[in-house]
């Protein structure tokens, strides 16, 4: 039997709740064992019931989803984020992935797009398409800064990656799923699938989200 995927919801509209538990309990790898409806409540749901992953809404009363989504993540490690937002690009939705937050969902994305986003997230895919990666990128460059000339091949975690994992990082930083690293490394989906495991282990990486940040810091993005 597959292992299910633990979800915790957070909205602050109970319908809303309602109608994700619907969708989600409806599948067979995926339980819901909790609701919240602030980000304080979902702050102490998480400690409690220690879920795979939160599907997080951004703007509550209160405490709000970045806020909540820090400190989950700084105290859960091993908790994802996924953060629903209603305006793609959403500046929130950004500030979400720059404290942690392993993804974003618009609310009105279709069932199979969220079922699809909650299971890459929680593989360690990011939910992402490559086109956000780079909008991402630019979002978040003037936080970062530029990075000092050299220092991505002298940085003492990017030496650890073999020169395979080293490519595979690169295809990574640029946004490339692991079916298109396959097609352009000419190695199958499933060694790309151990190559990324071992990178992001390697880099401390929570997720593909955070690799492709780490690589820009590292002024690697974009390098060939």
């Amino acid at each position: 039997m597959t292992e299910q995927i633990r979800v915790l919801l957070v909205d602050d509209q109970e319908l809303i709740r309602l109608g994700f538990r619907m969708v989600l309990e409806a599948e067979g790898d995926i339980v819901v064992v909790g609701e919240a409806g602030d980000g304080r409540e979902a702050i102490a749901q998480s400690a409690a019931l220690q879920p795979d992953l939160v599907l997080m809404d951004i703007r509550m009363p209160g405490l709000d989803g970045i806020a909540a989504t820090e400190a989950i993540v700084r105290e859960h490690p091993q908790t994802r984020v996924l953060v629903l937002t209603t305006f793609d690009l959403d500046e929130y939705a950004f500030g979400a992935i720059r404290v942690g937050a392993s993804g974003f969902l618009l609310k009105d994305a279709q069932r199979h797009e969220l079922l699809s986003a909650l299971r890459a997230v929680h593989r360690g895919d990011a939910a992402l398409s490559p086109r956000i990666t780079r909008m991402l990128l630019e979002h978040v460059s003037p936080q970062l800064g530029a990075a000092p000339a050299g220092v991505g091949a002298e940085h003492p975690l990017v030496a650890t990656l073999t020169e395979r994992e080293h490519d595979v990082f690169l295809a990574i930083a640029r946004g490339l799923s692991n079916a298109e690293i396959g097609d352009e490394l000419y190695v199958s989906e499933s060694t790309v699938k151990t190559h990324v495991g071992r990178v992001l282990a390697k880099l401390g990486a929570r997720d593909r989200v955070h690799a492709v940040i780490l690589a820009h810091r590292l002024g690697l993005a974009g390098a060939e």
